[in-house]
């Protein structure tokens, strides 16, 4: 026998669950596209052009992603997988793949060393001009950093690092909101720590590598994932500086796999490659979401 509840105990259940719906509707809203990609890799053609849409998948299919039917040497209409192209790079698709791996991790991990250092001399040192450089900086961000693109187009050139991994990494290694964010975050650590270190006799890069550092991990990861997902997610920088196909990132690759004129036969290989390049930074998040919150949640505003 179902148990019916009072009008009144079921109206106050929906006024307690009503606030939580704009934050349902707009979780479902985010995610809902990116469902529609994950079953879009696994859809034949038919089912992606279905109107209306259906949101599941009749008859899984790899073939967007390597198809046996296709072949070089004939002119056929069948889906060429997504590693089945880009054969003139030797290693196909993932040599792109390659590429923006290598160009994202060292501009993450490096320009957040160099931010780190950067911050620790402005928020525990003491010295004249600290303050009108840091002010220097935050002006520096200010400035839309598409200003900077023909001035650093330019330098790029003259230094001959058109078309290599050192145009593509040393201009991206300073960077003026990671310094901005790790030195309010180093100013909520107490200074009698450091100065403890140093009564000990340890040097200062030794304090900044074995007390810092630890300290600052919270907010490294936060700030490493939003450089992170910026360099996987560049495109301007490296389409302007980047020539040959073997050096080519991700982003360059999926801005020209879909045109307006791309035959229909493309959309189920555009879903596998959109499926595989937002793999790593999902997993990333997923495996740092406490880090990234609790890192933004300690940041302090002081200084």
């Amino acid at each position: 026998m179902v148990k019916v509840l009072p009008a009144k105990i079921r109206r106050e259940r929906v006024l307690k669950l009503l606030p939580y719906a704009p934050i349902l509707l707009g979780a479902i809203l985010m995610v809902l596209p990116y469902y529609w990609m994950v079953i879009g890799a696994f859809k034949s053609l038919p089912e992606l052009q279905a109107v209306p849409p259906e949101f599941w998948v009749r008859q899984p299919t790899l073939d967007n992603w390597h198809n046996p039917l296709w072949s070089p040497d004939e002119q056929q209409n069948a889906i060429r997988g997504l590693f089945q192209r880009y054969l003139e790079t030797n290693v196909g698709f993932m040599r792109f793949y390659f590429n923006s791996v290598v160009v994202a991790v060292i501009n993450t991990v490096v320009g957040l060393i160099v931010a780190s250092l950067s911050a620790f001399v402005l928020a525990k040192h003491r010295f004249p001009g600290r303050n009108i450089i840091f002010m220097i900086i935050l002006a520096s961000m200010m400035v839309p950093w598409q200003v900077s693109l023909i001035p650093n187009f330019i330098t790029v050139h003259r230094l001959g690092w058109l078309d290599s991994y050192w145009g593509l990494i040393v201009p991206a290694i300073p960077r003026a909101f990671a310094l901005f964010f790790l030195r309010q975050f180093m100013l909520s650590l107490p200074d009698d720590l450091i100065d403890a270190a140093r009564v000990d006799g340890a040097s200062e890069f030794r304090i900044w590598w074995r007390i810092v550092i630890p300290l600052t991990i919270p907010a490294m990861v936060a700030m490493g994932i939003f450089v992170l997902v910026g360099e996987w997610n560049n495109l301007l920088w490296p389409l302007v500086i980047i020539q040959s196909s073997d050096l080519r990132t991700l982003p360059i690759v999926m801005s020209q796999m879909l045109g307006p004129y791309s035959p229909p036969l493309e959309l189920g290989v555009v879903m596998v490659a959109s499926l595989i390049v937002s793999l790593p930074t999902l997993v990333l998040f997923l495996l740092f979401q406490k880090q990234f919150v609790r890192g933004i949640a300690l940041t302090g505003l002081k200084g």
